[in-house]
């Protein structure tokens, strides 16, 4: 990460070093304060850029693609901020307690998250609520992190169907 702003610092600077010569707006002699006046604002833009942060708040509705022993796959589409194909693998860890492998898929890119939930069966439906944390991202979302994200659903137990709620801050 540090060599990859290191290495925009020196860009930017050669890029306002440029500019201002082209433009004769700074004689050679001055050139050192030119640069330092400039490029700080550059870098700033840059970084500015690179960094998003999204309130996230998606939902799916998932179908359980196959199972083993107490570990349910299931895919479906997400929908909200960041929509697009959407795989869980669901652990029931004990009587009350699940943990999941969520890995979302947007547009040439991916997002990957860990969570730990309570888990309460009743009758027919079992829910859940915990929290995810962001654990790698590719493409757009390389750099993507988050933690203390809302992991609420519900899971079917006659067709073992899950439905899936995150909301919380992402950062890219």
């Amino acid at each position: 990460m540090e060599i990859k702003r290191a290495a925009r610092e020196r860009l930017v600077t050669g890029w306002s070093t440029q500019i201002m010569r082209l433009a004769g707006l700074l004689p050679l002699g001055l050139l050192p304060l030119g640069i330092l006046l400039a490029a700080p604002s550059m870098v700033s833009a840059l970084r500015a850029r690179d960094a998003s942060t999204y309130s996230l708040s998606d939902s799916a509705h998932l179908r359980l693609t196959s199972h083993r022993g107490l570990t349910l796959n299931e895919q479906g589409t997400a929908s909200g901020t960041i929509a697009g194909p959407i795989y869980i693998h669901l652990k029931v860890a004990s009587t009350n307690r699940v943990t999941a492998e969520v890995s979302l898929y947007p547009s040439g890119s991916s997002i990957t998250g860990e969570a730990s939930a309570s888990y309460r069966p009743s009758g027919a439906v079992a829910t859940f609520t915990g929290t995810m944390s962001i654990v790698r991202g590719t493409g757009r979302y390389n750099h993507a992190s988050g933690s203390a994200i809302s992991f609420t659903g519900s899971i079917q137990r006659i067709n073992d169907a899950v439905t899936v709620r995150v909301s919380g801050r992402l950062s890219t």
